[in-house]
Parts: C-alpha cells; structure tokens; sequence
C-alpha cells in the first residue's frame, strides 16, 4: 500500500503505544508463571501477536480486552509445536530457547527477512546441550530434545535478542547455568530490560559486564504489570518537534530504563541551533532512521556510527535509510557499520521505497514535515509490525495523508 503525506506543521496529543520490547518480555514472563497474571497497557501489533501465538501453542492460554491481557502460565508443555514467528525477530530469537527448555519438539518459521535472520548461536551452542536442529539455519527449522543447565558462550555483536531468549529459558533448567560473552554485549540495555523483568516476576539473575549467571529450578511468579510506552515510536514525534511541530507525547516514564530515551539527550545536544551530532548508536540501532531524518536539518555533516548489525535487520537499515534521505533531497552515504548525513535546508520530496521496513515507513513520514513537497511512501503496511495506528495518530495531530 502506497500513502502520500502533504508537508504539514504537527501540534497536539499523541498517546504512545506500549514498549514493543517490554511487550515482548511481559508476555513471555506471564506465560511462564505459575497461574495467572494480568498484563495491563500492551498495543497489539503484528509483533506482539506472533509472541502471543507461540506462546499459546506451548501451552499459556492469552487473552485479551483492549490493552488489558490476561495470561495463564504453561502448566504442561506440550510434546510438539508449530511458532509461526510471523517477520518477528524478537519472538524467534526469545521462544526457542523457551521451547527447548520446556523439551517441545518446535517447528519455527517466520515470513519477510526473517528466514535469513541468524540464529547460528543457538545451533552451535545448543548442540552441546542435549538439542539438535534439523538443518545449520533458514526457517523452517525443527528443534528436538530438552536444553540442559551449563557454560553457554554468545557472541554480543550480533544481537542482545540471544541473551535475552537464554535469560527466560535458563532459570526453568535442572541445573545452574552461565552466559559468557565472547565479546563485548551490544544493545546491552535490552538485556537489562529483560533482567527487570524476570525481577518483576520473582526471577533473579546475576550479572557483571562480562558475563550472566543463572541458578536452576527457579519458578516465575505470577502477577500484575504495567507496560510503559515506547521511546522507539515516541522519537519519531520529538523528531518532528525538533523540526518544527508541536506536539505533547504523553505515555513515557521519566525514569525508564529503555535505551532509545537516549533520544532525548541527542536532540538537547543539537539545540535550537540545530548543531551537528555523532551518535554510537550499538546499544540504540532502531533510532537510526529517524535520526538520520534530524541530521539532515542540522547544520553540518552528523554521523552515525558502530550501526553493522543494521544491516540484519527487517532490510539492510543502513542501505534502505541512506537511500530513503537521498531519496527525499538530501545527502547521506555509508560505510560499514557507519553512515554520513549532510545538512539538507529542506528536503524537496519524493517516493520513498519502505523495503517492508516499519521504521523507515514512520521516518520518511516524518521526514514530510521537512520537505516542500509530498512524500510518497511505498509498502506504508509495514508500520503494522510495531505501530499499527502511526497514521491515525498522524492525522490526529494534522498531517494530511
């Protein structure tokens, strides 16, 4: 589906959706209890959904009146299952380890880039704890056999999604088990999200900059949780306020742990001058689209940088922004794991190729509100992987779309 915005000055109330990754990991923990726990405040998106199915199918039973989800814990897990991840990294790199651990013989399979999404860690290292896959990646896949408790090894420059998935699955093991990073953790505050939430749901973990370590046989507790909004999708609102609008983003906890609050920090730091920026974007990779939509109106050249895990994402991110600003008028090229955006007086508009990318669909949108001409955006549906009403709230707040 293609939509057409007209340049337009935003100004009103946006209510952000709940945080996609909290969503996640809220679900999950509630799923793993034992009983019955109340999930207060979740937006409902393709994402979500694909968590919520996969968990059903290894035995929660979840249901739902408007943001309110109610879930009972797997009480048996059962011998074999189907997880159809949908295009959800999240929910792919989360189950299996679940799935193994409850010893489900799971089919999983996904849709998009998703098939060639890595999950090469879990194959190697699983391997060597009693479960095998039926071939060395792809989807489908088939997963056999009952993880047991060890010294698992994870590289951390692929994605933080590997510790997360071993976190939940861990502690659900005979025995006490440790996470090693080979390297140096990247998106390292996704892992501590997930560590407040096992927290919050009666599981401790233990943590140092290198490594975690998870005692065996513990059980989730269930309970009642809250679900906070998301920075991710708020930033592209304080974006357009950066460019001109005026619009009250409400939804957000001043103390959240979430790591895309950094947004905050790096549109004080660019001021009303709209100075140029450089931003180490490891630990906040889905704040690269938008943020390459500010660097264009700041007076100099910004760089993003420390971005190669970019490139395994729902497109090749780094590519399909690069080309979403030039596309629009203005001037960004990339290296490696870098890009380079140059100051754009306005953007002059154009069709914009989404690459079934939900975070370049929503940043090319707010990219109108700096342009002189319409922005057209190909693939708009994408949004409804993490932020289904994105063009309603863009309505609501005058964008003419």
């Amino acid at each position: 589906m293609d939509i057409t915005l007209t340049p337009s000055r935003l100004s009103g109330k946006v209510k952000i959706p709940s945080s996609k990754s909290l969503s996640h990991r809220n679900i999950i923990a509630a799923s793993l209890a034992d009983g019955i726990s109340v999930v207060r405040g979740i937006t409902s998106s393709v994402d979500i959904d694909a968590t919520c199915r996969c968990m059903e199918q290894l035995g929660a039973t979840i249901t739902h009146e408007g943001s309110t989800y109610t879930v009972k814990g797997i009480s048996e897990a059962p011998e074999k299952a189907y997880c159809d991840c949908a295009e959800s990294g999240s929910t792919l790199r989360f189950v299996i380890p679940i799935a193994a651990a409850l010893g489900t013989q799971t089919t999983f399979d996904g849709h998009g880039k998703l098939p060639t999404r890595p999950i090469t860690p879990y194959i190697r290292e699983f391997a060597r704890f009693g479960v095998t896959f039926d071939k060395k990646g792809g989807l489908p896949i088939t997963m056999t056999g009952q993880l047991r408790g060890g010294e698992y090894e994870l590289e951390g420059d692929i994605s933080s999604q590997f510790v997360t998935g071993l976190l939940f699955a861990l502690p659900l093991l005979g025995a006490d088990s440790k996470i090693k990073m080979l390297s140096k953790l990247q998106s390292r505050p996704y892992a501590q999200l997930t560590i407040s939430t096992l927290r919050a749901f009666g599981v401790d973990i233990d943590c140092t900059r290198e490594d975690f370590t998870v005692k065996g046989g513990q059980r989730f507790s269930p309970g009642e949780i809250d679900t906070e909004g998301d920075y991710s999708q708020a930033a592209f609102f304080l974006v357009a306020n950066a460019l001109g609008s005026d619009i009250i983003v409400d939804g957000l906890r001043q103390d959240s742990a979430q790591g895309d609050k950094e947004i905050i920090n790096i549109i004080k730091g660019c001021g009303s001058e709209m100075s140029p920026f450089e931003a180490d974007v490891s630990d906040i990779p889905d704040l690269v689209p938008v943020l390459a939509v500010l660097a264009s109106a700041c007076h100099g050249k910004s760089r993003i940088y420390n971005a190669s895990r970019l490139r395994i994402k729902e497109s090749d991110r780094l590519e399909s922004v690069c080309a979403m600003i030039n596309a629009l008028g203005g001037k960004a090229v990339t290296g490696s794991d870098y890009m380079e955006i140059y100051h754009t007086d306005r953007f002059t508009g154009g069709t914009v190729d989404a690459c079934n990318d939900h975070r370049i669909v929503m940043a090319a949108a707010v990219a109108s509100c700096y342009s002189d001409s319409p922005v057209t955006i190909k693939g708009s549906e994408a949004v409804n992987k993490s932020y289904p009403t994105f063009f309603d709230d863009m309505r609501s707040l005058g964008c003419i779309c």
